[in-house]
């Protein structure tokens, strides 16, 4: 049990207060838990603070791939797709309650950029310099075959096609788990909680001024080194440092969308090209299948990025171009999502052709600052940046989270996992779920899913009122999750408003109850947790 509720947030922001830190990490996304789970387990005394919730910003709003990089070889970026289909692997053993093989379908069509030959080549050299392990590696199929996987391709343009593999994951609750796994070693953590200014000694930075988004209790908290890891938010924190620099960040709009699958019935996952020479995934998943990305310049609200009409136009556009007989509409969408990638500004670059490589600021307070990358890289950027922490600080421990489990993941890599959710299924079952939901909720939590099953209480489920699946996950995530709000639970900690978003409209009520109950709101605090809640309806519709 991580001790990492409401409950225990008065002692985290006592220690904040009244410890000297080795490191204190700015930003709660993936990047900077990360960091927080390199460091602790370096021996550094660390703290990560983050002004919304853990993983609200981009680390929730990804393509939710570990993916190989197959793009960037048309960037002939051979380092990149060497780096990232290598941590690929290691994320899917450290991580594997969360991330498991996706079978991708690669078209060629007539009007298509993807060619037979050249992409064989492609696949080929992508699965030498990713370490594919054989079972995973592609193959090519003709047009019967193809048809076979997605019978409502465009039979007319039809060529043939690729078949390969990515990992699908969880990002928010990667994200979460990470910073999990570190809180389990002592770190220490917190949501939202603003950075307001820095405390510095004559020029150098040696502490942070934060407030409490809940109490708006403001203090200092004091540390050696300080990392901005705030992924969009990198140039704000550096201007809060006072700091002018010629590199900047490029803000770009990746926009998914999400359709039933009575609207769009898809099995197979695909990737496939558009009419303006994009890559756009189609990824079935449960009941639903999730459409995107876009890729446009982007320089508006950062918090809550908009979907547009051209938005959800164009990738429709892209589902019909292929599947000429389903005919989406824009009454079709269920639900998306709008996320900002922190991309390096390179002049005379797009938004596609921008590198998405990461790289790391170093002002003359001492804020070391990290921008770029990409979801499947996040240890590798960790240990850069815990590497130099660890210079500056003159420690001599060396990076070992390639082999340390994220919280909820068990041992014996995927095969492991497997084994694990056969294990547990009958006793969920027991308690009065369905096979699919027992399997999704053991993929949700992990190990953790004992913890989850101990905390059941018959005579206060019925209680409750709230169905099985939301009572277990809801408690467990209040006393566990640092789950502070209606959004916290529904967004991150569930994905309910991306892939379930009648489930939020059958239960809301009940759950703000229970949250009124545990949290010991007035009725004014529960209601504007529900007008808030409504408001992402509102937005992801």
């Amino acid at each position: 049990m991580t001790n990492f509720s409401f409950q225990d947030r008065n002692q985290i922001t006592e220690e904040l207060k009244s410890s000297q830190y080795d490191l204190i990490v700015i930003g709660g996304g993936i990047t900077g838990a990360g960091i927080l789970l390199d460091a602790i387990n370096r021996g550094l005394k660390c703290c990560l603070i983050e002004k919304g919730d853990f993983a609200s910003g981009t680390s929730s709003r990804s393509t939710k791939l570990i993916h190989g990089g197959l793009r960037y070889l048309k960037q002939f970026d051979f380092k990149l797709v060497a780096e990232v289909g290598r941590e690929r692997k290691i994320v899917s053993e450290i991580a594997n309650h969360l991330t498991y093989p996706e079978r991708v379908l690669l078209p060629f069509t007539n009007k298509g950029s993807l060619k037979k030959w050249p992409t064989r080549l492609a696949l080929n050299l992508y699965e030498f310099l990713s370490r594919v392990d054989k079972k995973d590696q592609f193959k090519m199929l003709d047009k019967n075959e193809v048809l076979d996987l997605v019978p409502n391709l465009d039979k007319k343009d039809l060529l043939g096609g690729a078949d390969y593999v990515e990992y699908r994951t969880n990002d928010a609750r990667l994200t979460l788990e990470v910073i999990k796994a570190a809180v389990e070693q002592k770190a220490s953590a917190l949501n939202y909680c603003k950075v307001e200014r820095f405390s510095k000694i004559k020029e150098a930075i040696d502490g942070v001024h934060v407030q409490d988004q809940l109490s708006n209790d403001t203090y200092l908290i004091k540390g050696k080194c300080i990392v901005n890891a705030t992924g969009p938010w990198v140039d704000q924190i550096r201007t809060i440092n006072n700091i002018e620099s010629e590199k900047k960040l490029l803000h770009t709009k990746g926009v998914h969308l999400v359709f039933d699958k009575s609207n769009l019935p898809l099995s197979q996952a695909i990737y496939f090209d558009t009419s303006d020479k994009r890559m756009v995934f189609a990824i079935p998943r449960g009941e639903k299948v999730y459409v995107g990305t876009t890729d446009t310049i982007y320089s508006k609200n950062l918090e809550n990025p908009d979907i547009t009409i051209k938005d959800k136009s164009y990738i429709i556009d892209a589902i019909n171009s292929l599947f000429p007989d389903i005919k989406l509409q824009l009454k079709h969408v269920e639900s998306g999502w709008s996320g900002v990638r922190p991309l390096i500004h390179q002049a005379g670059k797009g938004p596609s052709e921008v590198s998405r490589k990461d790289e790391i600021f170093e002002d003359s307070s001492g804020l070391i600052s990290i921008a770029g990358g990409k979801l499947t890289g996040y240890r590798k950027m960790a240990e850069k940046i815990v590497d130099l922490v660890c210079q500056r600080l003159e420690v001599k421990h060396s990076c070992s989270t390639d082999h340390i489990l994220v919280s909820g993941a068990v041992k014996g890599g995927l095969d492991g996992f497997q084994q694990f959710i056969e294990a547990k299924t009958p006793k969920l079952i027991s308690l009065g779920l369905q096979k699919d939901t027992s399997i999704k909720l053991i993929r949700r939590y992990g190990h953790n899913i004992n913890e989850v099953i101990s905390l059941f209480e018959e005579k206060e489920f019925h209680e409750s009122k709230l169905p099985l699946e939301i009572y277990l996950s809801l408690k467990y995530s209040l006393l566990n999750e640092m789950t502070l709000t209606l959004n916290d639970f529904f967004i991150r900690r569930t994905n309910a408003l991306y892939f379930n978003i009648q489930l939020i409209k059958n239960s809301k009520y009940e759950v703000a109850n229970y949250m009124q109950s545990y949290f010991n709101w007035t009725d004014s605090d529960k209601n504007l947790g529900l007008a808030n809640l409504e408001e992402s309806i509102k937005e992801a519709e």
